[in-house]
């Protein structure tokens, strides 16, 4: 396959999963944990945006800042469908040159940098499909090619922070492999989601969204009194928990440390920090040992160091 039906074709993935996604899901989190669907959107956009100035021969000092922050405005699709197209013809009218373009890290030669476009447009949508409940499988001869590209690379990326530690791959197929060596979980999905947002709403202390976040009869066990703690059954019993928690304690903050899913069992690791009656500050750290169950917490077991 030549380059420029590579990119073509990957870009052309990409839009239509972002055509597709629904109005109720831009706020939804991703497999990349830190963005929602619209942050991801956006990041792609920036992307397509970016690749016309940069094909053309224009610095990063020349473009300046006006591609940073939202891009998406008013009518996410349709900004995000226009930069993708205007980026695929600066592409197909640049390809045949195969001169330099200036990138953050030095000049590069435009065939290597199409080729970093075009995984990234497939790897982020295999992202925005399985965030919005869309169809997560790739093209397997678009795979096959950014497959064979990103070996040689995979390891590079890796080392200057580009790419997440290589995940274990769920079937070990081709799609999976491509999946696992970018970082991702291949079997991600609802559970994953769940647990993102779960972890947003405790650093929010929103107890409404907490409990949306866990069955009917969810069960909680608090990390005290020791040995054993206070186990709460029932979503009434584990709101009153919650509730009492964030009553009491005086610029409750929680911040999560690391988030892991592996089918329907999940770990947390997290920071919880307050502030005594003198203003001193405090925090323990611990973990949940968490069971889940059609995208929501039906167990929470807590433990703390010390």
């Amino acid at each position: 396959m030549d380059l420029g039906t590579l990119y073509a074709r990957t870009v052309e993935g990409w839009a239509e999963r972002v055509n597709a996604v629904p109005p109720e899901r831009w706020d939804d989190p991703t497999p990349c944990r830190d963005w929602t669907v619209r942050d991801l959107v956006n990041h792609v956009c920036g992307e397509d945006r970016w690749t016309a100035p940069l094909v053309e021969g224009r610095t990063i000092e020349e473009v300046g800042d006006r591609l940073e922050g939202d891009l998406l405005g008013d009518d996410p699709i349709s900004s995000a469908l226009a930069a993708a197209a205007d980026a695929t013809r600066a592409v197909a009218h640049g390809l045949p040159e195969d001169r330099p373009v200036h990138l953050s890290y030095g000049d590069e030669q435009l065939g290597e940098y199409v080729h970093q476009l075009a995984a990234d447009h497939l790897i982020h949508g295999w992202d925005l499909a399985v965030a919005t409940g869309g169809d997560p499988r790739l093209d397997p001869a678009l795979v096959a090619e950014v497959s064979r590209w990103f070996a040689e690379r995979e390891e590079l990326y890796r080392s200057v922070g580009a790419v997440g530690p290589r995940a274990a791959a769920s079937h070990g197929d081709p799609q999976s492999e491509l999946i696992a060596g970018a970082g991702r979980d291949p079997g991600w999905g609802p559970n994953h989601a769940a647990l993102t947002r779960f972890s947003r709403a405790f650093g929010d202390r929103d107890v409404d969204a907490i409990m949306a976040l866990m069955t009917e009869d969810c069960v909680f066990e608090a990390t005290g009194p020791a040995p054993d703690g206070v186990r709460h059954e029932g979503a009434p019993a584990v709101r009153a928990a919650w509730t009492q928690l964030f009553d009491d304690t005086r610029d409750a903050t929680f911040a999560e440390e690391e988030a892991f899913v592996c089918g329907d069992r999940g770990v947390l690791r997290w920071r919880f920090a307050w502030t005594d009656e003198q203003g001193a500050p405090g925090h323990v750290r611990g973990v949940d040992v968490l069971r889940l169950r059609d995208g929501k917490v039906a167990e929470k077991l807590s433990y703390v160091k010390g």
